[in-house]
């Protein structure tokens, strides 16, 4: 008995009886009032506990010799496809021209309207082994090899297709001045087609995988190839003193898709208002990790970063003819050594229950005061008025 004497001496929440309980209305109002706060607040703390949030955290990007996938689609809707080249290339030197692979190109109308689509490029057929003659007899009972033009690898080499002999050219760093001096282009009718496709644009997408370092790659008019260590593009054949590179960026981003990201030049649209340009963007590429609530980590280019990127643009002209000043929509990127990490977590339920009991006693306390405040207030007016003192 003892015991639990002194247990009741502890009670921090004394008791008093009904008979001193004084009810008033205005103190009805508040406690409707208090509870309808303390249900908007936990409804909305719950909200939070079921949902999960998103960490943010910035670190060093460590990471070293991996892979870059961009991933674009673009379209030109005043060059046609079969003028229209892809080129990457990177600081550390490695360069990828005219690339076809991974990559579909859309012939379309002046209206939009998709006339064509095919992988490889337009009217370009895809680019196998060279016939190789042995002992004076072609491969597979073949009847026909086409002189590449001095552009030959060896003396059993052939280039039975314009594009072959354009590809051959190409890694000898040659340019085809005049394709109807080339019995293959003038038998494919190359620039039959060129002038046919006049008045169409092109739309290409696809992905490109580069070096995890800085680089630029761009879509320009006519075949590139190494001229004395200079970066050209082959725009003889086409006979033209200007070409429009107006664009409109449907996507471009950098790496897989996670929750979130924004791709700040997707819908950019650019309208060319000179005879030629360089339209050139520079893009920051920003290493990010994202990790879902399962603890599952989205892996782009065989790697956990995600990209996102932001750019600055600037159009260059120039004479036309220079490399300088080649006609063309280039990207220029550099990576961030800044790595950005998002984590989606769970609030634990210590810190929903927590914030739970600090709402309750929060309001209630509040309450409690408005409530004596206003009760007490009352009180002093009731008062004075019964002694004729309020006026």
């Amino acid at each position: 008995m003892d015991i639990f004497n002194k247990l009741r001496n502890l009670d921090a929440y004394p008791k008093i009886d009904k008979e001193f309980y004084s009810r008033t209305l205005s103190g009805g109002i508040i406690t409707l009032a208090s509870s309808i706060v303390m249900l908007l607040l936990f409804i909305s703390e719950l909200s939070l506990y079921l949902h999960a949030v998103t960490e943010t955290k910035l670190m060093v990007d460590t990471s070293r010799g991996e892979l870059l996938r961009i991933n674009f689609d673009v379209t030109f809707p005043a060059l046609a496809c079969s003028i229209l080249s892809l080129d990457a290339m990177d600081v550390s030197g490695e360069q990828h021209l005219d690339v076809k692979h991974d990559i579909i190109k859309k012939r379309i109308d002046a209206h939009g309207n998709v006339i064509e689509a095919k992988q490889d490029g337009i009217g370009s057929p895809k680019i196998e082994k060279p016939l190789q003659r042995h002992g004076g007899r072609l491969e597979h009972n073949e009847t026909y090899c086409g002189s590449c033009y001095g552009a030959e690898e060896s003396d059993n080499d052939c280039c039975n297709s314009c594009e072959e002999v354009r590809e051959a050219y190409r890694k000898k760093g040659w340019g085809v001045s005049n394709p109807d001096l080339i019995d293959q282009c003038k038998r494919e009718g190359f620039l039959q087609r060129i002038k046919e496709e006049e008045g169409e644009g092109c739309n290409l997408y696809g992905f490109l995988e580069v070096n995890k370092v800085a680089g630029n790659f761009h879509f320009a008019p006519g075949k590139s190839f190494q001229q004395s260590n200079v970066h050209v593009h082959d725009l003889l054949p086409f006979q033209k003193d200007s070409f429009n590179i107006s664009h409109k960026i449907n996507k471009l981003s950098f790496g897989e898709y996670f929750p979130g990201v924004l791709n700040p030049l997707d819908g950019v649209q650019w309208m060319q208002e000179t005879p030629s340009g360089m339209y050139q963007y520079f893009i920051k590429v920003v290493p990010t990790v994202y990790t879902d609530i399962n603890g599952h980590t989205i892996q782009s280019n065989q790697h956990v970063y995600f990209l996102q990127f932001s750019v600055t643009e600037h159009l260059r002209g120039g004479e036309f003819g220079r490399p300088s000043s080649l006609p063309g929509v280039f990207f220029f990127y550099d990576l961030s050594p800044i790595k950005v990490t998002f984590r989606e977590e769970h609030v634990s339920f210590l810190h929903f229950l927590t914030n739970v009991c600090a709402i309750v006693g929060g309001v209630f306390t509040v309450s409690g005061i408005v409530d004596s405040f206003i009760y007490h207030g009352q009180k002093a007016i009731k008062k004075k008025m019964d002694l004729g003192k309020f006026s």
